[in-house]
């Protein structure tokens, strides 16, 4: 069970960091999402070990440790708040200038920047 669990979020890493090379925008928002997912699920199989309840013993049984779980809810809800921030960031950017290469959008910025310093020279 370790190993598929180890094997699932490597792949979810890997896809993740792959994205991110990408020069889509949306595409590296996606990235984003799956690193995060993966060191989440990384933080919750560090919790999977077995061992006596943190608390109080509450007879037979096993009881997980409810600091790993508390980190990993707090970490899904930033993640959350991230993804739509960056989606909104990325909407945004398409809107004004109808493109989520980031090829082009440099280009585009290189270009503003040399017009720009052409109009202070003229001035």
């Amino acid at each position: 069970m370790t190993l598929i669990l180890a094997a699932a979020i490597g792949v979810l890493f890997g896809s993740g960091a792959f994205l991110l090379m990408k020069p889509d925008l949306f595409r590296t928002v996606v990235g984003v999402v799956l690193v995060a997912n993966a060191a989440n699920l990384t933080l919750m199989a560090s919790g999977l070990g077995r061992g006596a309840s943190p608390i109080q013993p509450l007879g037979e049984g096993v009881v997980s440790d409810p600091l790993v779980q508390a980190m990993t809810i707090t970490a899904v809800v930033i993640g959350f708040g991230v993804t739509a921030l960056l989606l909104s960031l990325a909407y945004r950017i398409y809107a004004t200038s109808r493109t989520v290469d980031l090829d082009e959008l440099s280009h585009a910025e290189a270009s503003h920047e040399q017009e720009l310093e052409r109009e202070e020279v003229s001035v």
